[in-house]
């Protein structure tokens, strides 16, 4: 059994303020990208992991690996979980605000389920996403959804148009405690009503208009942590196609929303070429 991890893109994200318990009111509006890495499960005896790819060194086979964390957490809840050994192909840059290491473990969580004859709304499947990590939930089932609260809160799926778009990192990874240690967000003042900035049958048009007046909060602290970010936007902005760049997550990829989808070929092969120590790659974002 396989199933397809796809990169999270965070086209949004406010920090609304710190909590009480020291975590971070978040609401961001979260898409996927066509790009990601590939995990498969042979169903039956011991749970073990492998992992290849190109960024397999940085991913790791140690009990850190969410997907191993994700696992454990489904058969703490679910008795008699039939687990087995699952192989990652990891394409995706680690700690790079992609959400790799998240959709990896929500991919093992469906394909757990597929092997238990679990069905995908199943509680105990949320609640072992949720336990493994904040972005585990919202990539559970990747479609565009608003995520608030700590990651835990989330919206109906959206119907949203599909951006042509390039992802870029420069080769650095930045550790997401970090960065908001960074922000020093001050604390959450009275519960803040949710925002609903996407017009149903939003367009392109209309969808960029509405993401351009809005931020990233994490993007300032990201860049004084690491200034190689801004160049990467710079890079981005500096093409006359591409309509918007903002990092995604914490960091460090950015990425960059293009006219076309043959605009975002040409910028990441003139991004690789001009970078070669960069990775860059074109796709659609929804």
């Amino acid at each position: 059994m396989a199933e397809f991890a796809p990169a999270k893109v965070n086209l949004t994200l406010h920090v609304l303020g710190r909590r009480a318990d020291g975590y971070h009111e978040i609401e961001s509006l979260v898409v996927f990208a066509d790009c990601g890495d590939r995990l498969t499960l042979a169903a039956g005896g011991p749970l073990e992991l492998a992992v290849r790819g190109p960024t397999a060194a940085a991913a790791g086979e140690s009990d850190g690996n969410l997907v191993l964390k994700a696992a454990r957490a489904l058969a703490e809840r679910v008795p008699g979980l039939r687990l087995g050994r699952f192989e990652l192909d990891k394409q995706l840059p680690v700690a790079a605000g992609l959400g790799g290491g998240s959709s990896d473990a929500a991919a093992a969580l469906r394909l757990l389920a597929r092997a238990n004859a679990l069905p995908l709304n199943d509680e105990r499947l949320y609640a072992a996403a949720a336990a493994t990590g904040a972005d585990v939930p919202v990539c559970l089932d990747p479609r565009p959804r608003m995520m608030r609260g700590v990651g835990e809160i989330l919206s109906a799926p959206m119907v949203l148009p599909k951006l042509p778009a390039v992802l870029v990192n420069p080769g650095v990874a930045v550790a997401t405690g970090d960065v908001f240690a960074a922000l020093a967000a001050p604390a959450l003042p009275a519960p803040v009503k949710p925002e609903s900035f996407v017009p149903p049958g939003a367009r392109a048009a209309s969808l960029l208009s509405a993401l351009e007046v809005r931020r990233n909060d994490l993007e300032a602290p990201a860049i004084a942590l690491q200034p190689v970010i801004a160049d990467v936007l710079a890079a981005l902005r500096a093409f006359p196609t591409c309509r918007l760049a903002r990092m995604s997550g914490s960091g460090a990829t950015c990425f960059g929303v293009f006219a076309t989808p043959d605009a975002a070929q040409d910028a990441a092969r003139d991004l690789k070429n001009a970078h070669s120590d960069w990775w860059a790659t074109a796709t659609m974002l929804g």
